[in-house]
């Protein structure tokens, strides 16, 4: 399996934390499912299992994951909530934040702006 991108600037137990993260918001993961153990990703992924042991507890951390003794890691009662609210108070605002310093910069308006996103939103809509 080749999800992972090497040439990524993002460490690649990030990039794990976020694959395991989409697997739970693309409903291939529910919650107290038992997720991949830290060997079965390094398997699938070519990774030392250290390295996936890294991006298993960033999300127990963040309480996406939790551990039940001796049986493995499990997918938290609420993990996509969790999930969503990360990415958009933290990913999605760094993207806009990106976008409007850029048009800004561009001097665009926000109306331009807007209408912008709004072709570009009714594009991707169409696919």
């Amino acid at each position: 399996m080749t999800i992972l991108n090497p040439e990524s600037t993002k460490p690649i137990y990030m990039q794990i934390a976020e694959w395991i993260e989409s697997e739970i918001l693309n409903g291939h993961l529910i919650e107290d499912q038992k997720v991949y153990s830290q060997y079965q990703l390094a398997d699938m992924f070519t990774i030392n299992p250290a390295t996936a042991a890294k991006g298993i507890n960033i999300l127990v951390d963040d309480q996406i994951l939790y551990k039940k003794r001796g049986l493995g890691m499990f997918v938290t009662i609420g993990a996509r909530e969790r999930i969503v609210n990360k990415r958009k108070n933290q990913t999605l605002r760094g993207l806009v934040t990106e976008l409007v310093l850029e048009a800004k910069r561009l001097n665009l308006s926000k109306k331009e702006l807007i209408q912008l996103f709004d072709e570009v939103h009714n594009e991707e809509g169409e696919k």
